[in-house]
């Protein structure tokens, strides 16, 4: 009986987006496609200033114009007075669409069996109708990165839009393998390891990691030499990193960690992004010496030591910033990836400022992912992914009014705001007739 309850609240979780898409203030029930010109309002283009009193033009999914003297021609005009145009924002990282309900294993789909499955694509598992899209696009939330968890590679991470009735055509360009680089710290407070367990523990899984990249390096020679070799995906997938193809998504966080992890990615030469570094500000130099660029977050979390300042997470990417390290911000969440602005403005407040900070969920992650010619700020030529507000988005005050997504306008509402207009105006009310 159990069974079947689960089975039917799956089926409830899979179907409530096709409510969450209804009408709102009687405009349009599911993304459209068109010709649109916003005008009238203050363009923050982020790679190239401000733009006041400005228009954007948008047809065929893409920015057309940019300016104060845009002609509408035959498009839909709407008007923007007092508000603000941004790019959409990039989460750097969240298991946004691989997971429904935390505490419903049958909507979870992030994690394989075994350690070693870096072939396991995320893309595949992304949930195109998960409720929790259409609750984070309305906040301006546009792109994010499909992380796998668990094991030593997880699988192949895959940037993906918010928009799309398939896993395909929401995949945004980039995809990246994901290796949780050996520990050597405590993993919690709660860790009672000795100190000796813990050291032989990291060495140990670092002699495994040393193991496999030595078996991906002798696949790899052999493959470019023509050699005929069986069916090993594992193996096929690293050779990938190994070429240069997909670079490798290194998560690690203790600072000790870090340094080792930069070394390793050097002696074996290969292009690498670092992720987590939740102590990146004790070693932000070093990261910057290397050139590696950093995915962190999130912001909205506790210090890693007991005799770290309460703010150490808040300031950390504006400390690497500083530094020089090209810094992308992440929620690293998947029931909250709509949070990530308040995780950028807790960054901006405390070190980083709201240039860079915005930076952070725009142009940085753009272009760490490649996908700068396309996405991360309002420039002529690129997807018309952005999105109108009243104010700065980083501001708990600031109400989204329009996202538009590879040129398709977006319906602002969700589960969230349907609930919210449901019981505003009860009928019948709350007394019997």
């Amino acid at each position: 009986m159990k069974k079947i309850y689960k089975l039917l609240y799956t089926l409830t979780i899979l179907l409530l987006p096709v409510m969450a898409q209804a009408q709102f203030d009687g405009e349009f029930i599911k993304p459209r496609n068109g010709k649109f010109l916003l005008q009238n309002a203050t363009i923050v283009t982020v790679t190239n200033g401000t733009i006041e009193n400005g228009s954007v033009l948008i047809e065929n999914g893409k920015i057309s114009a940019v300016g104060r003297n845009v002609s509408p021609g035959d498009a839909e005009v709407i008007d923007c007075s007092g508000h603000y145009i941004y790019p959409g924002m990039f989460d750097g990282g969240s298991r946004l669409g691989l997971v429904e309900v935390g505490s419903l294993a049958e909507t979870q789909d992030y994690a394989e069996v075994g350690s070693v499955s870096p072939n396991m694509q995320a893309i595949v598992a992304v949930n195109p109708n998960s409720v929790a899209i259409p609750v984070t696009r309305v906040s301006g939330v546009t792109t994010t990165l499909a992380v796998p968890s668990g094991g030593l590679f997880p699988g192949t991470a895959a940037l993906i839009n918010l928009n799309g009735y398939t896993s395909d055509q929401m995949y945004a360009g980039f995809k990246g393998v994901v290796l949780n680089f050996p520990s050597s710290a405590r993993r919690s407070t709660w860790d009672r390891r000795s100190d000796e367990d813990i050291k032989k523990e990291s060495e140990t899984a670092q002699k495994t990691l040393n193991e496999i990249w030595g078996r991906a390096v002798n696949y790899h020679k052999l493959k470019s030499a023509g050699a005929e070799l069986q069916f090993y995906p594992e193996m096929e997938q690293l050779a990938k990193v190994i070429a240069g193809e997909l670079p490798l998504l290194v998560e690690v966080n203790a600072a000790a960690d870090i340094e080792a992890a930069i070394e390793w990615i050097q002696s074996k030469e290969v292009n690498a992004i670092l992720t987590g570094v939740a102590e990146g500000w004790r070693v932000a130099e070093k990261i910057a010496e290397a050139k590696l660029p950093v995915v962190v977050g999130p912001m909205l979390s506790i210090p890693t030591r007991q005799s770290d300042r309460f703010d150490a997470a808040y300031t950390n990417p504006g400390k690497m910033a500083k530094a020089g390290v090209k810094v992308v911000i992440r929620t690293n969440d998947a029931e909250n990836t709509r949070n990530l602005p308040f995780n950028a403005g807790f960054a901006a407040a405390y070190g980083m400022g709201k240039e860079e900070a915005l930076k952070a969920v725009t142009i940085n992650a753009a272009e760490v992912f490649g996908v700068a010619d396309k996405m991360g700020s309002i420039e002529e030529g690129k997807d018309a992914t952005l999105f109108v507000s009243t104010g700065d988005p980083f501001e708990t005050k600031t109400q989204i009014r329009h996202v538009f997504i590879d040129g398709y306008r977006v319906p602002m509402s969700n589960r969230h705001i349907k609930l919210y207009q449901e019981f505003l105006e009860r009928s019948p009310g709350l007394e019997k007739n």
